[in-house]
């Protein structure tokens, strides 16, 4: 396991290092050949950290969602989820930056043991509401760098300046594709607060309180409710339609990460 720990930030450094050289400007060497073997050596880090997470979050009394952990899920889905996009071509660059961060967090259960253990009871409605929640914080994690990414996109083109190598679909492609990313987003999202409100005592062994977790959580979902009906009832798009999933994404950072470094890092709970 401590080779495995080794083995899957070094693949993640590898594949962005060929990401990041084939959308470099002015490169032509090959292209396509570096973008296969960066898939293939990210396919690697993904099998391997998503063991690591297994291994770190289900133990015989629940499942632990300490920071580190969850921390580490989140990094291992977002990587997913890009590496997918990347397969299909919808999320240009954006492998480049999460695989860096990937690589980073995948040895955080091993670096920083939590001693306050988290663990949810070891029920599948429990596995259920956990994987809906990282799932889709993971997503608005893809879909907040699609944004970034767009946003520089408009900006080279108004400026006249070369698209990255490799070609890229139209700007109006990515964006639809991102709208994509953020209703599948916003529907998980939905699910993991209607199941958090209606089962927290059997989640949670308490019930429903409006904890900064849940009301930063509500006013993320609020944000992406408020941009998916302007979306399809007024057509909203371009850099204010961005904005807003920015600061949804944002908002949910600070629900589901914020959160739990305070409480388990700053005041050890």
């Amino acid at each position: 396991m401590i080779l495995l720990y080794l083995l899957v930030p070094a693949a993640y450094l590898i594949a962005a290092l060929l990401e990041w050289g084939r959308l470099a400007p002015g490169k032509d060497a090959t292209p396509e050949r570096s973008a296969q073997t960066a898939r293939w050596i990210g396919a690697f880090a993904l099998a391997g950290h998503a063991v690591l997470v297994d291994t770190a979050v289900v133990m015989p009394e629940g499942f632990d969602v300490s920071f580190a952990n969850t921390l580490s899920a989140v990094a291992g889905l977002t990587a997913l989820f890009a590496w997918l996009g990347t397969l299909a071509r919808a999320l240009p660059g954006v492998l480049a930056v999460v695989l860096p961060v990937a690589a980073v967090a995948a040895p955080l259960p091993a670096l920083f043991p939590n001693p306050h253990q988290v663990s949810f009871p070891g029920e599948p409605f429990a596995l259920l509401h956990i994987a809906l929640a990282l799932t889709a914080f993971s997503l608005f994690i893809v879909a907040a760098l699609q944004a970034l990414v767009l946003l520089g996109l408009e900006r080279r083109l108004h400026r006249g300046l070369p698209e990255p190598a490799g070609g890229l679909p139209p700007l109006l492609t990515l964006e639809r594709l991102l709208f994509r990313l953020v209703d599948i987003g916003f529907v998980l999202l939905t699910l993991t607060l209607v199941s958090g409100a209606l089962f927290s005592e059997e989640l949670f062994g308490k019930p429903l309180r409006f904890t900064h977790k849940v009301v930063f959580s509500i006013l993320g979902w609020i944000v992406f409710a408020a941009l998916v009906f302007g979306r399809y009832k007024y057509g909203w798009r371009g850099k204010s339609a961005l904005t807003w999933v920015l600061a949804g994404s944002g908002l949910l950072l600070l629900a589901y990460v914020g959160s739990k470094f305070v409480l388990e890092v700053l005041l050890g709970r």
